[in-house]
């Protein structure tokens, strides 16, 4: 499998994890580029978590809106991880005033 470039931060990335399994996006700032003929760049939004505790990165293509998952790495940026996961905490979809009157 050949390195690539990111195409949002410029890191040259091993197209393999340090466990061997291939990588799709880039361990820096978790970008990715869309595999199908779109091309588009992938941007990572939120963290899943799997039933196994798994985290997987959703990443939503640029170019056309198609939204994929890809498995998170030992060596991605546990930085960006964190704030993608507390995201939800930090921005909430209603205003937080609502609390005060429960």
């Amino acid at each position: 499998m050949d390195p690539f470039t990111c195409g949002w931060c410029g890191l040259t990335v091993s197209a393999a994890t340090p466990a061997g399994a291939p990588r799709g996006h880039c361990p820096s700032c978790l970008h990715a580029r869309h595999a199908t003929d779109c091309h588009g760049r992938m941007t990572p939004i939120a963290i899943a978590v799997l039933p196994t505790g798994d985290w997987m990165v959703i990443h939503r293509c640029v170019r056309c809106d198609e939204l994929t998952t890809e498995p998170v790495g030992a060596d991605d940026n546990q930085l960006v991880l964190m704030r993608m996961a507390v995201r939800p905490l930090a921005q909430p979809p209603f205003p937080l005033e609502a609390f005060g009157s429960l």
